[in-house]
Order: C-alpha cells, then sequence, then structure tokens
C-alpha cells in the first residue's frame, strides 16, 4: 500500500536518508527503546515501517541512506539487505534530528560533492504513492535552487497532534514560499489555521541541496557544522571511532525545525510542496486503529491468540497476548498485552500513554 509506483525512476542526483530514531513511546508497551516502532510491522502487512518507507523511497534515488542508533544498526541493516554497510550511520547516542541529519548531509557531500537530499523518517505511513512520488520531483527542483524543501500534508481537519506549516507566495507548480512553522496549537487555533486554507501539517520531511543546508548551519548552529565535518572526513577511515568520541558530544540537540526550518523560514528561504499523501504518523493506539481494518462489530483485533469478547465497547482495540480478554461497556478501549506488559486505556487517552511509559521504565532502573 505504502510502495512507490515500480515503474518509478530514479531522480538524477537525489540522495534520500531516512532518520530511524525514537522510541515511539505513545506505542508502549509494543514499542520500547529496544524494539522502537520503525522496527515493526504494526499494521499487519508483512512489512515494518521501515521496510516500507525503503519501498517508498529507494526508487526514487540514487543513493539512500538510513541513519540510526549504534544500538539498532544490526536490526536495520537485518531488515534493509539491499543497503551496504556504507548506507547505514550508526550515531552512538541520540541527539534530536538535526544532528542525524547533518551528519548525513556532510557524509554525503564528502563521498558524492554537493547533491540534493531528502530526509524522510522511518515511522511514517503513506498510502498514496503516486502523490508522494510528484511532491518529492517537485520538491528536488524547487531545492536545486537553493530552497530548503518541505513536504507539507492537507490537513484532513483541525488537529492539535502536529505542528503546522503557514504557506505564503506560489513558486511553481504546487510549490509555495513558507511564511512560519507553528508548534502543535490549541484546538481554536487549528480550527482557525484549517479555516484559512494557508495551513498544512508539517510531518518533518525535508529536501534541501547539502551545501544548503550545511551552509545555513555555519550560520545558524557553527557547533553542529564543524562536528559533522570533522565527522565525515575521518567517517570512512580508520579515524571514525576517534572522531566520534570527540566530535559527537558536542553537538547541540536540536530538531531540525527550530535549528534550520524556523529561522531560514524567516528569511525567507523556505518553501513546501503541498499534497495529499493519505498521511499517518500512526503516533499512537488511536491513529493505529485508525489505519486498521475492523471486525464486523467495529472492535479491532491485532495478533490476538486469545479469545476477544466484546460487548457495549464499539471502537474497541485489543493488540497481543494470549489470556481472554473481555471488554464491556467501555467506548473506545484499549487493551494492548506484550507478554511481560499490559496497557488499559482508551482511545481518548492515548496520547497519555508516553508518560505512562517513562514512569514503568522508572520503575524498572
Amino acid at each position: 500500500m505504502s510502495a512507490t509506483p515500480p515503474d518509478a525512476t530514479a531522480i538524477p542526483g537525489f540522495a534520500a536518508v531516512i532518520p530511524a530514531g525514537g522510541v515511539g513511546s505513545r506505542l508502549w508497551p509494543l514499542s520500547r527503546a529496544d524494539r522502537p516502532k520503525f522496527l515493526l510491522d504494526l499494521l499487519g502487512e508483512g512489512r515494518t515501517l521501515l521496510q516500507a518507507t525503503l519501498d517508498r523511497v529507494q526508487p526514487l534515488a540514487d543513493i539512500t541512506m538510513v541513519v540510526t542508533g549504534a544500538r539498532h544498526a544490526d536490526a536495520v541493516a537485518g531488515q534493509l539487505p539491499s543497503l551496504t554497510e556504507a548506507d547505514v550511520v550508526a550515531e552512538p547516542s541520540p541527539r534530536d534530528s538535526m544532528a542525524a541529519i547533518a551528519l548525513a548531509a556532510a557524509i554525503l557531500e564528502r563521498r558524492h560533492g554537493p547533491i540534493v537530499m531528502g530526509s524522510f523518517a522511518a515511522d511514517q505511513v503513506i498510502r498514496k504513492p503516486a502523490a508522494f512520488e510528484a511532491a518529492v520531483r517537485e520538491a528536488v527542483a524547487v531545492a536545486r535552487t537553493g530552497k530548503v524543501v518541505t513536504i507539507g500534508i492537507e490537513p484532513t481537519g483541525p488537529s492539535e497532534a502536529f505542528g503546522y506549516i503557514e504557506a505564503g507566495g506560489a513558486l511553481g507548480d504546487t510549490a509555495r514560499e513558507v511564511a512560519a512553522f507553528t508548534e502543535k496549537p490549541d484546538a481554536a487555533t487549528a480550527e482557525r489555521f484549517i479555516a484559512t486554507g494557508r495551513y498544512f501539517w508539517n510531518a518533518g520531511m525535508f529536501v534541501m541541496r547539502t551545501d544548503v543546508l550545511l551552509g545555513h548551519l555555519e550560520s545558524l548552529q557553527p557547533g553542529i557544522a564543524t562536528g559533522v565535518r570533522e565527522l565525515a572526513a575521518a567517517w570512512d577511515g580508520p579515524g571514525r571511532d576517534d572522531a566520534l568520541a570527540e566530535w559527537w558530544p558536542t553537538l547541540t540537540k536540536i530538531a531540525i525545525d527550530h535549528a534550520i526550518a524556523e529561522p531560514v523560514a524567516a528569511q525567507g528561504g523556505v518553501a513546501v510542496v503541498p499534497s495529499d499523501l493519505d498521511w499517518n504518523d500512526v503516533g499512537d493506539f488511536d491513529s493505529l486503529a485508525g489505519l486498521l481494518t475492523p471486525r464486523a462489530d467495529g472492535v479491532i483485533v491485532v495478533d490476538r491468540g486469545g479469545v476477544t469478547a466484546v460487548q457495549d465497547a464499539p471502537g474497541a482495540v485489543v493488540v497481543g497476548g494470549n489470556r481472554p480478554v473481555v471488554v464491556i461497556g467501555i467506548p473506545g478501549a484499549v487493551v494492548v498485552d506484550s507478554g511481560d506488559a499490559l496497557l488499559v486505556t482508551t482511545r481518548a487517552a492515548a496520547q497519555q500513554v508516553k508518560n505512562a511509559s517513562k514512569l514503568v521504565d522508572n520503575q524498572r532502573l
């Protein structure tokens, strides 16, 4: 469902980078630090989220690279046998998205010279592959002019779960200037944004030339720029480990949105390509339920070896486990059994699972 069409041809001089990080703690206890959501087949389609992302981007790119944590590098390589060892970049510890993307940019430029790169998260679902391909192709064309380009998701309604991109004047076929980025708004603000027709959801997909990205970093985050260039110089030689020990801890922990997108947009240097991708970030059990097919009674059951009986609980979700589960009179209930942990909540409270998972992990330390 999410793969790029088989007749897709690679975009010359384009590299696809897949940052594969983050735990996905709102999907606890399925997603854990040792088995983050991008390594899971959450949709039951026979492909993990990471594999589906590769299926989508690899046909469009001359080069494909994954940046992931050192503890997950072997699992990533095992799931993606088409990639070489050089295509999997392992960061020793998480330092947020800017460090990961900047390191990829510096390595790509060191190996190939300035090149257009796109960053596409490993844990998103896109069910309109043709629209994705068209958006990426236009984003690459605009990025060649020196813009930082983001792919904006056409919203299906007001949501407090996503950041927003405010679009300005037209640039190309569908591309527009970015006036501003806004963090997750409250409900009233989200409704006001949607009513204007100028706002799109921020999915964190960015396309830009490596020299443009590193140039912005030199002025906005010089410590990151210096560090990743030093790392790239040593990456393919015997000094990689020493360089990582010296430079990686010095890189500022900051997201690309705050480091580059927001300040460069204020300077008029960011564009957005709006697109209807049937996109979902699978952020919690409520959004996961929306991607799955319910039974005839409206209940969603995933990977159940035991008996599940539900009465007067429309929209309930039951995931995993071998014990009998009975849900009575709790609309939108969520029951998740991972074998070593049991989650009981509701779809309305799904965003709060992240806080609960932290409490459990702290008690285990």
